[in-house]
């Protein structure tokens, strides 16, 4: 399963969820996979936030007998290699795009591997893409920016 949902925020809910992602701190070294390297950068995002709050009441009801387990946002700079991995065995990982703009030469989609193919979903600025959080997937870089990405975790 993954489904996507665009114009996911308002236009000032986006605009706050942008300006967060860019001033929050964040620290070296998102682990997608035992035995990989750190990749990217990361910050957690604290139950306190209105970041937490926002994205918890926006999506809860679209997995009403999950958990939400933890938001975060992951950076990662210009080049880097991510690697493929899953989240969980059981449970909906959901990813927000708030990167201000998108062409299709910038690069920075979530591929995803299924029946021993590669599919990708556009970053497309303000869009929700939401899938079974036992799919590999992986980020890719933008080409000349940095690229944000809020994860959203459900689980049982």
């Amino acid at each position: 399963m993954i489904n996507i949902i665009d114009r996911f925020l308002s236009k000032e809910e986006f605009d706050y969820i942008l300006n967060y992602s860019e001033q929050a701190p964040y620290h070296y070294g998102e682990i997608d996979k035992k035995d990989a390297l750190p990749t990217g950068m990361v910050h957690l995002v604290p139950k306190r936030e209105m970041v937490y709050q926002l994205f918890e009441s926006k999506t809860k009801s679209l997995f009403p007998d999950l958990v939400l387990n933890e938001i975060y946002i992951n950076c990662f700079a210009p080049s880097e290699k991510p690697y493929f991995h899953t989240d969980w065995i059981n449970g909906v990982t959901c990813l927000y795009y708030p990167n201000q703009k998108w062409e299709l030469d910038d690069g920075g989609e979530t591929q995803f591997f299924i029946d021993g193919e590669i599919r990708g979903v556009c970053p497309i600025p303000n869009r929700l893409v939401y899938f079974d959080a036992n799919i590999l997937h992986k980020a890719t870089t933008f080409r000349n920016r940095h690229r944000f990405t809020v994860a959203i975790k459900y689980g049982v």
